[in-house]
């Protein structure tokens, strides 16, 4: 059996979250702010029901499930919306691990869209304990149902309801709830189901401090690192209890020399720094840890302690990355500000079909140099292929960051 999950639940409605049964927007209503806390605070999946009546509030819950795709690390099921396998689809290419589906969509859609995306992404919403006999029918289509109270079938079993107690919940694939609010403390909760024998997903460090060469203040410096840009953001010192509290509570603990006093990094300033990695170096004396950083890590404002510059030496230090992104913010800019004279311009000013055309020549340019011997002629017309893809990716809205998560995901 795989871990047991915690999941809350996200109601959208015309692309913002709503109290399921009235449809009035929480808080803001901003769902992509509303998933990274549930990310950050130790959810390891998120349920999303589709309230959506019409194709225009379907089309913003889609485009909100987007955003909270290119936002978020931990995986979403969906689903509350389908008539078709084209609503299928749109949830899976938004960014669902799993779209489910109910009795009334009947066999025959819940059988193609099986087939079409498989079982591993298909799941099913119980809403009857008497339609048992039906899920029977359909386990081979699914991987998932999702019920109000634990059944016993050959098919893992996500738990969604408010009533419960962490009793006789061990075999479920997890449990998900409006209990599981912006409040929640999950982490908290979490070791409370793993003292009662259930694997939950928590950290466990693979040393203990016993293992770290401490300096003479029993204490060990910390690198600070941006996990998605590697940027250095700052240097602190922990010692054993910060250690066992950052591992315990996921929040970035450190030992505040000045203060003399354990300081949970964002405590005051809501700058939190959630981990994502923790590693010692070669000598066990060092620890690099690797974090999602919430606003800024150092107290002048600035996005990394280290901007005193003291000796630079010019060097090529292109990353591959960051090209790709500079070039395509030239292309935003063009659209944005045209500028006379500019073939960027030109492409926008002819529209979608002449783009169109560019990247279908480029790419087969690309076809005739491969057969060429000279492999510069590659390199050639693949930069120009990529440039006339980043007009399109402009053109329909479509971000680098978006590429490489769906990249990452297959």
């Amino acid at each position: 059996m795989e871990k047991f999950n915690i999941l809350p639940v996200i109601y959208l409605y015309n692309g913002k979250v709503v109290d399921k049964s009235t449809k009035e927007i929480i808080g803001e209503g901003n769902p992509v702010d509303s998933a990274l806390d549930y990310d950050n605070e130790g959810a390891d999946e998120i349920l999303i029901f589709d309230l959506s009546s019409t194709d225009s509030e379907h089309e913003a819950n889609v485009s909100a499930i987007i955003n909270i795709a290119d936002a978020v690390d931990i995986p979403m099921i969906v689903g509350g919306n389908v008539k078709r396998l084209e609503d299928v689809k749109k949830y899976i290419y938004a960014g669902a691990k799993k779209t489910f589906l109910m009795k009334n969509n009947g066999f025959d859609l819940i059988e193609e869209v099986s087939h079409r995306f498989g079982s591993d992404n298909i799941a099913f919403l119980l809403e009857n304990e008497n339609d048992l006999d039906f899920v029977k029918k359909i386990e081979d289509l699914i991987s998932l149902v999702i019920s109000d109270t634990n059944i016993e079938i050959n098919t893992p079993v996500l738990l969604y309801t408010d009533s419960f107690d962490g009793e006789n919940i061990a075999e479920l694939y997890g449990v998900a709830s409006d209990k599981f609010n912006l409040d929640f403390d999950f982490m908290a909760y979490k070791h409370e189901l793993k003292d009662k024998g259930i694997d939950v997903n928590t950290f466990k460090s693979r040393l203990n401090w016993a293992d770290f060469k401490t300096n003479s203040d029993d204490m060990i410096p910390v690198i600070v690192q941006d996990y998605k840009t590697d940027k250095v953001l700052m240097l602190a010192y922990m010692n054993e209890e910060a250690f066992n509290n950052t591992v315990k509570t996921g929040k970035m603990t450190y030992f505040s020399r000045s203060r003399n006093e354990l300081w949970i990094k964002g405590e005051t300033s809501g700058h939190y720094q959630y981990v994502k990695e923790l590693y010692m170096d070669c000598d066990v004396d060092t620890m690099l840890a690797k974090v999602r950083q919430i606003g800024v890590p150092c107290h002048t404002g600035a996005d990394t302690c280290f901007f005193n510059e003291l000796i630079k030496k010019e060097y090529d230090n292109t990353n591959p990355m960051n090209v790709f992104e500079d070039v395509f913010n030239v292309i935003l800019d063009r659209k944005a500000n045209p500028k006379e004279g500019s073939y960027t311009n030109y492409l926008f000013d002819k529209g979608i079909d002449k783009i169109l055309k560019k990247v279908g020549e480029e790419a087969t340019e690309i076809v005739i140099a491969a057969k060429n011997p000279d492999p510069q002629e590659v390199k050639y017309e693949i930069s120009d292929f990529l440039y006339h893809v980043m007009v399109l990716m402009a053109e329909k809205g479509v971000t680098w960051k978006e590429i490489t998560k769906e990249l990452s995901r297959r």
